[in-house]
């Protein structure tokens, strides 16, 4: 191996770079090319001191195939016998794209059809949301490296699945399997459930610290899944199209030597750049689950039934938002929480109200309140009693009743007006 090139950036098109680069000595190549959208992708960094942009316009669907095929025939010979080749793509290539790799691989060496979901903020456009990527995962032989990983069992798991061991009988389906005496033998070991095939991996937002402004850029923990899953410590990984050097920064960071190429300066100049100063963002949502998101009030936000409303997750001032807009603006809503004081209930709307710049945003009341708990008037502001509030306050008012008493005579009625009567008197 021509040791100039390892952990290096090249600039160039891989076409050319790809022959300085020694045959069967890559462990893994991981490309992200562009994905044949007929568009040309641009963004600026955080900064807004720099903006980045590639063409991803091709005319047609041979010239795509063709630019494909012309690279990736030339990787193959430099992956080793035990090497994989990861290839990201999207609904708009993938038929190509499966198509080249079956041509140069073998469909015997494809491996998986990996599916990248994630949730995304949503768009106008008419049909289904796209929330995923695909990453064809093909091997150079029936010998490649692969590590095995395992999660947790899914919540509707049985136990006996768990701890008791199963086999084929004579139809091919699955029973446990049973000693010399009936009885059903232990499982032994269980380490999870191996790794699937579709990884739910969050999509870097806006915000993210690991995010640089280029346009495709992948989060870092996917790479170092796929890394992780098919090298070990100081392998080679080779990503000819590096574009925000992801590839090259989660292989530094795992101890693996890297090799990334890209025909733009910018692109070359940022991936060095995230080498020397790699910034990662952890994910709590991979490290705590979905779950621990979710911390709505379902009780509270059950006072909304009948209502078009969207729940919101994580914050102090709002429960809810209306799906229907006021004066072109969100309608927000907050439910007085118990042992919270109303004052209390009402400072944390507004000051989300005003953050958001919502025109209107309602309070409903669940707590009795105390000489010292008010709400000032506000502008835009709107407090509600909540059902069972307002039927208390009923009661214990002073009730009026009418009763109706049948005449000992005749079955005539007349109506006997009570007195005023406190709630509880005899």
């Amino acid at each position: 191996m021509n040791h100039k090139v390892i952990n290096k950036i090249l600039k160039g098109d891989c076409i050319d770079q790809l022959k300085f680069i020694e045959l069967n000595s890559i462990d893994l190549i991981y490309l992200d090319p562009p994905f044949f959208t007929e568009k040309k992708h641009t963004l600026k960094n955080r900064e807004r001191t720099s903006e980045f942009s590639f063409s991803d316009v091709w005319g047609s669907n041979d010239a795509y195939a063709e630019f494909l095929f012309n690279r990736i025939s030339k990787m193959h010979g430099l992956l080793k016998n035990t090497g994989s080749i990861f290839v990201h793509c999207d609904k708009s290539g993938e038929h190509i794209v499966r198509s080249v790799l079956d041509a140069i691989f073998g469909s015997k060496n494809f491996q998986s059809e990996i599916i990248w979901s994630y949730k995304r903020w949503s768009n106008s456009k008419k049909g289904l949301l796209p929330s995923h990527q695909n990453i064809y995962f093909y091997s150079k032989t029936k010998d490649f490296k692969f590590n095995k990983f395992y999660t947790d069992y899914s919540e509707s798991t049985n136990i006996d699945q768990i701890l008791q061991r199963r086999t084929r009988d004579e139809h091919n389906k699955s029973v446990y399997d049973l000693n010399e005496n009936g009885e059903v033998k232990n499982g032994g070991e269980k380490k999870g459930v191996p790794l699937n095939d579709v990884w739910d991996i969050p999509y870097l937002n806006p915000k993210a610290k690991e995010r640089v402004g280029y346009p495709t850029q992948k989060p870092l923990l996917l790479l170092e899944r796929i890394i992780e899953l098919t090298t070990d410590e100081n392998d080679l990984v080779l990503d000819p199209f590096c574009g925000s050097g992801t590839t090259c920064v989660a292989s530094k960071l795992l101890g693996r030597n890297y090799l990334g190429i890209d025909k733009s300066a910018e692109a070359v100049e940022l991936t060095i750049k995230r080498i020397q100063y790699p910034i990662k963002t952890e994910s709590n949502l991979l490290k705590n689950g979905r779950d621990s998101y979710k911390s709505v009030d379902n009780d509270a936000l059950g006072l909304l039934k009948g209502i078009n409303y969207n729940p919101v997750q994580r914050n102090k001032g709002i429960d809810a938002i209306l799906v229907e807009l006021y004066e072109g603006s969100p309608v927000l809503v907050r439910v007085q929480k118990q042992h919270e004081t109303l004052a209390d209930a009402a400072k944390l709307l507004l000051k989300a109200k005003k953050t958001k710049k919502s025109k209107k945003a309602i309070l409903i009341q669940t707590n009795e309140t105390d000489l010292f708990d008010y709400v000032m008037e506000e502008d835009g502001l709107v407090l509600l009693k909540s059902p069972s509030l307002e039927i208390n306050s009923i009661m214990k008012e002073k009730l009026t009743s009418s009763s109706i008493e049948q005449s000992d005579s005749g079955g005539d009625l007349r109506y006997v007006t009570s007195k005023s009567i406190p709630l509880g008197s005899s």
